[in-house]
């Protein structure tokens, strides 16, 4: 006979409950020890199948300790009770529309004004010099999508899961994140001038180590600073949303961009104006300006190290950061040699529009469908609620699903939004284009057909993530509205070209 330590390891390894677990106190008197006892005294085995109401009390202790949102998984399967669904799964699609109008209109008159703003800079000196600044622009303009969105997709779904109730909580989930995104930040500001460089050279052979200069340190600064800007700005959105009862998935990322297409513009524009005045004379002073942002480098590290999420953030989030910036300077290639060309200079007021207006409705979706995600489980596990493979077209924008719900009310809010957009550009003036029909047909079938694909095309990224075991509030958005810029900036171009083809002078592309 085996010895009583070989036999209680042969029971746990098999399923089989020794006499003396039965009988242990905290687990209550459950059978008769004389019932278990053999015909020689010695004890025999009880096997016990799903014990539910011991693995009950077990399960719900562990339950508390993981989250205590989340109710027993364990619970008796014929009261088939689930967990109560937080309130962005149970919105109309009437309280979605009303929600997101406020903040996209919001987002979009920031967009329009930086067209304005590009529209006019596009002459001065600096823009007409050092052309690779155009290249800078979508690459800039979408690191602030990439990651101020980040920001607020992470932020909302640590406000809609409980994460920030506390205030020990709060203060470490904000330091941390801002000292994530000022490093972000000043790396890919850097690595942009980089991209810019090299995209401006590459196709022309000519290289001038002043320029080079003045595109790092033009855009490391806007980068840090216009970064630093909008992520307090989205702190007190997310903390002013949840203390008004609004989803902070709804109103944080389009108020993100509603001042950041504006502010890193104007901030770029202003920077390189300011460093191009002592570039020859004060040369040193652009190489100081981007050694200061550089040397700063440590001290956000080690701040972001003291939160263990945002540490693991730092060290696995720089892939889709890098790779966006790469896509959105392939799009600042584009508008570099499209506004290059005297015949479509009207197209820089309107790149910031389209671009911006795209990423922020993916962003607003690709930030729900990772909440939704979030309340159902964690990353890989199995659920039906996450699947990975391609969906179709159907399920994306026709079913009954929430998401379905949300994409549809996002793409129905292009067309008339952008026609506000346009009313606004022409009443102002800017473009040097008149909105003829044809213009505008051409303008938002490029609109339409950008945000459809965008919209899908989050819907099969968002969960694909979620089943690789990525976090989609740190990967999906940085490729979303970076693919937004590369879309819209293309699409947009190819547009102005058709036109200028077929010969439609009367809304005097170019002039």
């Amino acid at each position: 006979m085996s010895s009583k330590p070989e036999q209680k390891e042969t029971h746990q390894a098999n399923g089989a409950v020794p006499v003396d677990h039965l009988t242990s106190p905290d687990r209550g008197q459950l059978v008769e020890p004389s019932a278990l006892l053999g015909p020689d005294g010695s004890g025999v085995e009880a096997v016990v199948l799903e014990s539910r109401a011991n693995a009950k009390g077990v399960r719900e202790d562990d339950a508390l300790l993981e989250n205590g949102s989340q109710c027993n998984e364990n619970d008796d399967t014929s009261t088939n009770q689930s967990p109560e669904p937080a309130s962005p799964l149970k919105e109309t699609s009437f309280s979605i529309g009303l929600q997101v109008l406020f903040p996209f209109l919001l987002a979009g008159f920031g967009t329009v004004a930086a067209g304005m703003v590009l529209d006019i800079v596009q002459h001065w000196d600096v823009f007409k010099n050092v052309t690779n600044l155009f290249i800078l622009v979508p690459a800039l303009l979408g690191l602030k999508g990439n990651l101020e969105m980040t920001l607020a997709s992470r932020l909302s779904t640590a406000a809609n899961i409980g994460q920030m109730d506390t205030p020990k909580e709060f203060w470490k989930m904000i330091t941390g994140n801002m000292a994530l995104l000022l490093v972000q930040a000043t790396v890919v500001g850097f690595l942009a001038s980089i991209a810019a460089v090299a995209f401006g050279w590459i196709p022309d052979g000519h290289f001038s180590l002043y320029h080079a200069v003045l595109l790092c340190a033009s855009s490391v600064a806007t980068a840090f600073v216009a970064s630093l800007v909008l992520g307090m700005i989205m702190i007190g959105v997310i903390i002013g949303s949840r203390k008004m009862g609004i989803n902070p998935d709804n109103v944080a990322t389009p108020i993100a961009a509603s001042l950041g297409d504006l502010v890193t513009l104007a901030l770029l524009s202003g920077i390189s104006c300011g460093l191009y005045k002592d570039l020859e004379s004060k040369f040193y002073v652009n190489a100081l300006v981007c050694a200061l942002f550089l040397a700063l480098l440590p001290i956000w590290v080690f701040i972001a190290r003291k939160d263990s999420a945002t540490w693991e953030v730092l060290c696995s989030s720089w892939e889709p950061v890098v790779i966006a910036m790469a896509i959105s300077s392939v799009g600042g290639l584009i508008l570099d040699r499209t506004v290059s060309d005297p015949n479509f200079a009207g197209m820089a007021v309107f790149t910031p529009v389209i671009n911006g207006v795209g990423g922020n409705l993916v962003a607003v979706q690709a930030s729900r469908i990772s909440t939704y995600l979030h309340m159902s489980g964690m990353p890989a596990e199995s659920s039906k609620a996450a699947p990975w493979k391609c969906p179709s077209p159907c399920s994306t924008f026709c079913s009954s699903d929430v998401n379905s719900r949300s994409a549809r009310v996002l793409f129905f809010l292009v067309v008339p939004g952008h026609l506000v957009f346009l009313y606004t550009i022409s009443s102002m003036q800017g473009g040097h284009t008149t909105l003829t029909l044809i213009f505008i047909v051409f303008y938002m079938t490029a609109a339409l057909l950008q945000v459809l694909i965008l919209l899908y095309i989050a819907d099969w990224m968002v969960h694909w993530m979620w089943g690789r075991d990525l976090d989609p509030d740190n990967f999906s958005i940085p490729y979303l509205t970076a693919l937004g810029d590369l879309i819209g900036t293309g699409l947009l171009a190819l547009s102005f070209r058709i036109l200028w083809l077929i010969g439609d002078r009367d809304s005097d592309v170019g002039d």
